[in-house]
């Protein structure tokens, strides 16, 4: 359990390294998680091994939003102040998500060959 989560820790690390000496706009967790992800791809025994404290961690997941949840308590007068703003951004990131994830699927389907009816 412990060897797993300093492997955790490490790649977090790495990923915030990374970010750091090459500024980058991505979190360094987020670039940390995709090393990590392909580091198990590589040697998925990797992943084997970290199977139960990997699963332990996502059975107490909601413990992990308990800092979120307080910082938007903390920055309360700044959401009531910029609500509008932050609606808009929100709609209309939603929105253009499901357009770009609408187009991406229907130019895929075209580029899929059909298959006949009756055929599974």
């Amino acid at each position: 359990m412990l060897q797993s989560f300093a492997i955790l820790l490490v790649f977090q690390l790495a990923g915030e390294a990374c970010t750091q000496l090459l500024h980058l706009a991505v979190p360094g967790p987020v670039l940390g998680m995709a090393l990590l992800f392909a580091a198990i791809a590589l040697r998925p025994a990797l992943g084997y091994a970290m199977r139960t404290t990997t699963g332990g961690l996502l059975q107490h997941l909601s413990m992990l939003f308990v800092p979120a949840g307080v910082g938007v308590m903390l920055h309360a007068g700044r959401l009531r102040d910029e609500w509008l703003a932050i609606v808009v951004a929100v709609v209309l990131g939603a929105v253009v998500t499901l357009a770009v994830t609408a187009l991406t699927i229907r130019v895929l389907a075209d580029r899929m060959p059909q298959q006949e009816a009756g055929e599974e």
